[in-house]
């Protein structure tokens, strides 16, 4: 996990033309995208073959990554900080406890304030040189970390698998539809950047999306935001 400092992001929209600024407390963020192996070991799923254990985990929903939160803060004896109810499957039945020090998907503000790393341009470095996407996948996912990291010490931000977030993309136009950050080994050089969003729905699964995990620091978090 790194520490990523409080700050302020300015979050944008091009659908809406629409752009809102965010302060930013403190958390902490995995440096990695959740791996295969790792997915595997919390959630007792089958064990990926050992050329596949550094890949990021694709084909992941918004609630699974949900669950892999949960269980992965019982396993380290910390308090999960997502309540679940009946209704959880579409993601409506989910509820943020901020109080509580387990894993967590970031916020979609966390996640573009610490993508960026204190740089204001659409990349923190020369794409060729930090991300994993159409131009230099050869059309498939890699493994983490084969690219430069930011000047936090974050890799994958950009490129390789999407990254789901907490947030509701726009409730009132899309309902339940979550947020999905930084781009994909299948993607254009132009969804490569630190302000694209894009949304689908919590049950929904496709071999470009994965998921980071985040905690908040000192109890408290930034809290459902747009």
């Amino acid at each position: 996990m790194v520490s990523v400092p409080s700050g302020r992001v300015t979050l944008s929209d091009r659908r809406t033309r629409r752009s809102w600024p965010v302060e930013v407390a403190s958390c902490l963020l995995a440096a990695f995208p959740v791996t295969r192996a790792e997915y595997a070991r919390v959630t007792g799923r089958p064990a990926p073959a050992a050329r596949e254990e550094r890949l990021p985990v694709a084909e992941v929903s918004w609630t699974d990554a949900v669950g892999f939160c949960n269980a992965l803060s019982v396993r380290e004896g910390l308090r999960p900080a997502y309540r679940v109810d009946a209704d959880g499957i579409g993601g409506d039945g989910i509820a943020w406890d901020t109080s509580a020090d387990g894993y967590r998907l970031p916020a979609e503000a966390e996640w573009e304030h610490a993508c960026r790393a204190g740089t204001d341009g659409p990349r923190y470095g020369p794409l060729d040189d930090i991300a994993r996407y159409r131009g230099n996948s050869r059309e498939r996912v890699h493994e983490v970390g084969g690219r430069l990291p930011n000047a936090w010490g974050l890799y994958d931000t950009l490129g390789n698998v999407w990254e789901w977030c907490w947030d509701l993309y726009d409730a009132e136009v899309y309902g339940s539809y979550r947020v999905l950050r930084g781009g994909g080994w299948f993607d254009e050089h132009w969804s490569c950047r630190a302000s694209v969003r894009r949304r689908s729905h919590p049950t929904f699964r496709v071999d470009d999306v994965g998921f980071r995990v985040a905690r908040s620091v000192g109890g408290g978090g930034q809290g459902p935001v747009g």
